[in-house]
């Protein structure tokens, strides 16, 4: 494989049909289980690769180099190939920072709850951070370290002005699950959904028959794939194509 996307799962990805928009190169989506996955990386046998979940923290411990915005994100989505030293990138950060901004969605001092604490969360929560969000709660359901479970999340924090899904709870087949209830957040105005496979979740759904503004995660896997095409093949893309690209997408979806 030359260029591609690694993962444990990968049936609902468009990363494929976005790689053909953006670039002339063939794209391959490889599912690995995580003796696989070690094995792949060890071989070094790619030019260039996506990484999804679960693996974007996995991989950092076989690259040569990181960049400083992966390296104080903890997590890796894009691996460069250069001549047997892997290099590694973020490029969720921009993925997610354009769906704000494409979106008019307003961070600064407001309350932000982020479902999950994977990689992709780590991402999410370093955009807010850099947007000035007033606080920042992590949610999860096991409730480590750094974050609060979805209990405390209903009885303390129900004043959270946005809330961000990172789960994968609503993907592609699962469409009738949801991470969380979203009648108890009298004060939530938006709703960021990173999940882009069905285009409409049932946490967005919910969102919407509430009067909030909700978005789904198709416009930011577009963005984060065009700067990702650009650490691939070295080349520099206007922003405007995530946008076309998106509503050529959304007819046939």
């Amino acid at each position: 494989m030359k260029y591609g996307l690694i993962g444990e799962k990968l049936g609902h990805s468009y990363s494929k049909i976005i790689h053909k928009y953006l670039a002339d190169y063939t794209y391959d989506l490889l599912p690995l289980n995580k003796e696989e996955f070690r094995s792949f990386m060890q071989k070094k046998d790619f030019t260039a690769i996506n990484v999804t979940i679960p693996y974007k923290q996995d991989v950092i411990p076989y690259l040569d180099e990181i960049d400083d915005h992966a390296k104080s994100i903890g997590a890796v989505n894009t691996i460069v190939n250069r001549n047997g030293k892997l290099y590694g990138f973020n490029t969720d950060f921009y993925g997610f920072e354009y769906m704000i901004r494409h979106n008019n969605v307003s961070i600064e001092n407001k309350k932000v709850l982020v479902l999950g604490d994977g990689g992709a969360a780590k991402a999410v929560r370093a955009v807010l951070v850099y947007l000035k969000a007033s606080e920042i709660l992590c949610v999860s359901r096991k409730g480590t370290t750094g974050t609060i479970t979805y209990k405390e999340c209903y009885e303390n924090h129900a004043d959270a002005q946005i809330i961000v899904n990172t789960t994968p709870l609503g993907m592609y087949p699962n469409i009738d699950a949801t991470p969380i209830d979203l009648i108890p957040f009298t004060k939530c105005t938006d709703i960021l959904d990173l999940i882009y496979n069905p285009v409409q979740t049932k946490l967005t759904l919910q969102a919407e028959e509430l009067g909030l503004k909700a978005v789904t995660g198709l416009e930011m896997l577009i963005a984060q794939a065009k700067q990702a095409v650009e650490y691939f093949i070295d080349i520099k893309l206007e922003e405007e194509v995530i946008d076309v690209i998106y509503k050529d997408m959304l007819k046939s979806l």
